[in-house]
């Protein structure tokens, strides 16, 4: 039973704290959301760029119609119709290096036919060579994707690694392997129903972040910006004061407060946390185009080059690059210059085209590093403060530090309130 007049204080305002302030004011309780910024949504995002003059999001990102947790948050604050797609789950590619266009093509069905027919598979592969995918459920724990993927030949260099590093955001021989199963087991395990590949219309800002922040204000959950959380009193194991730069808040018995915030953040609140200490950075490039491009089909991955994948909204194209490492430091123009003529090729515009206007946003600690050693440092939703819940991709999710992988821990989050409230 919730204490009466109890309150739960969220503090972060990014996917993992907006999806457990809607799950527990979905309840009836009372939720106080607090943001260091002046703005909501943390690396998930959209903005107006002057120089650009566009909307863009901060970051490209790919969701899989298998992502039960977005989903469930989706539906409750009546966004789902924002997400889009192919009609049929399908893949397109460009292999950079020879010039190769291949789609994957997946049935809607359990049964894996399209590994049968080599029209609809990876070229150069041969159907059993899909069952090196099941070696990633056994896979050691200190086991990397090149590990145990990298013998595969063409199914791994077409597939395996571009998932991987999509998915990880680390480079292939250090990503931990055994990671990589519970993307395949919700997703493409499940057949083409559960990874036809979807993205935000009209942005992430306005399919994620300002739905969930009116549904929180309509339902008596106000959120409140520019409170950067300074400490956490205690006294007893047990959190009492919120202190923030220029004022506290009191936490009376009874309260709870989830953290979602950055790792780093949940260290310095927590000394005695143990967190993730490694990261890895994402470069997203946004070209302004002169003119929307013909029909391109998309997400349309890229092979042999620089960036990943390739995602056209009107007449903006932009890109990923990720486990970024080599080149996050470098300046924006050395970025885009090797990328744009990519760019250019995936969109059929003649060599010569000159580089628009463009745009590089730089995460340099986009995610945690998915290598083995920083996997065990994930904490779970408890934390070492009797009244203090943890939320965020970094943590212990089971999953990648994807989207769906913040939302379910924030969905974790609210539920391990819960269960301390019936407890205490």
């Amino acid at each position: 039973m919730v204490p009466d007049g109890s309150r739960v204080h969220v503090i972060g305002a990014g996917l993992a704290g907006l999806a457990c302030a809607v799950a527990l004011a979905e309840t009836g309780q009372a939720v106080r959301l607090y943001e260091a910024a002046g703005q909501a949504g943390g690396r998930a995002r959209s903005f107006y760029d002057a120089t650009f003059d566009r909307v863009i999001d901060n970051g490209n990102h790919l969701l899989l119609s298998g992502n039960r947790s977005v989903f469930r948050f989706l539906d409750r604050i009546g966004t789902r119709d924002r997400l889009v797609g192919p009609p049929s789950t399908r893949y397109p590619f460009l292999d950079l290096t020879t010039g190769e266009h291949w789609v994957v093509r997946i049935g809607a069905g359990l049964w894996p036919g399209w590994v049968l027919d080599p029209t609809r598979r990876v070229p150069g592969t041969r159907a059993h060579d899909y069952l090196s995918g099941l070696k990633l459920a056994r896979a050691r724990p200190d086991a990397t994707v090149s590990d145990v993927l990298g013998g595969a030949g063409a199914l791994y260099a077409r597939f395996w690694h571009p998932l991987a590093v999509s998915a990880l955001n680390t480079e292939a021989e250090r990503a931990q392997a055994r990671l990589l199963w519970p993307v395949l087991l919700e997703t493409f395990g499940r057949g083409g129903r559960a990874c036809r590949p979807l993205w935000a219309r009209d942005g992430l800002s306005e399919t994620f972040v300002t739905p969930a922040l009116d549904w929180l204000a309509r339902n008596g959950a106000p959120t409140v910006f520019g409170r950067r959380l300074k400490a956490l009193d205690c006294t007893d194991g047990r959190v009492t004061r919120l202190v923030f730069p220029d004022d506290t808040v009191d936490v009376p018995p009874g309260d709870q407060v989830v953290l979602a915030v950055p790792p780093w953040t949940a260290n310095l609140l927590i000394p005695d946390l143990r967190v993730p200490t490694q990261f890895r950075p994402i470069v997203n490039l946004h070209f302004r185009l002169p003119t929307p491009p013909a029909r391109v089909a998309q997400p349309l991955g890229l092979l042999g080059g620089t960036a990943e994948w390739l995602f056209v909204r009107g007449d903006v194209a932009s890109v990923t690059i990720s486990a970024a490492s080599p080149i996050v430091d470098l300046p924006p123009e050395t970025i885009a210059e090797p990328v744009w003529p990519e760019v250019a090729r995936a969109l059929g515009l003649p060599p010569e085209t000159p580089m628009p206007p463009f745009k590089v946003i730089k995460e340099k600690r986009a995610t945690f590093a998915q290598t083995p050693e920083q996997v065990v440092r994930r904490p779970g939703p408890r934390a070492p403060r009797h009244n203090v819940v943890l939320a965020g991709d970094w943590t212990d999710t089971g999953l990648p530090a994807t989207i769906e992988g913040a939302v379910r821990s924030g969905h974790r989050a609210a539920e391990t309130v819960t269960a301390l409230q019936r407890t205490s």
